[in-house]
């Protein structure tokens, strides 16, 4: 999943070159290539920088959900339900948010649902 949500990320970006991005890192574009490909995993400090440049979670980057190991599978559409009935309502100011802004708001509602329902 890391490695699909970096090269997506970078490609997102116009111009932005696997060379620009390794030279923003501060790591080799071959590293970086690497990452892209699956080849290698990032440490955790390079996987920190890495969600810093894009504006994302850790999470996100590595395609992680947070659903608690409790939840069942009825939880998990119930989530994805709920999500998918907000989806459109993800603007600031008149405007569409990013993806990036709208992973976060998902990760967001995620938390806000999963402790929600904890309760229920």
């Amino acid at each position: 999943m890391f490695a699909e949500r970096l090269k997506e990320l970078r490609k997102k970006e116009a111009g932005l070159t696997q060379e620009r991005l390794a030279m923003q890192l501060g790591m080799a574009k071959t590293t970086l290539a690497s990452y892209e490909q699956g080849k290698r995993q990032p440490d955790l400090e390079t996987l920190s920088k890495i969600a810093d440049r894009f504006s994302v979670t850790t999470d996100y980057l590595l395609g992680k959900n947070g659903t608690p190991k409790w939840a069942t599978k009825k939880d998990a559409i119930d989530l994805k339900d709920f999500l998918e009935a907000n989806e459109g309502s993800m603007t600031y100011g008149g405007e569409d948010l990013t993806e990036e802004e709208k992973q976060q708001v998902r990760v967001a509602m995620a938390t806000i649902f999963w402790k929600r329902h904890k309760r229920d």
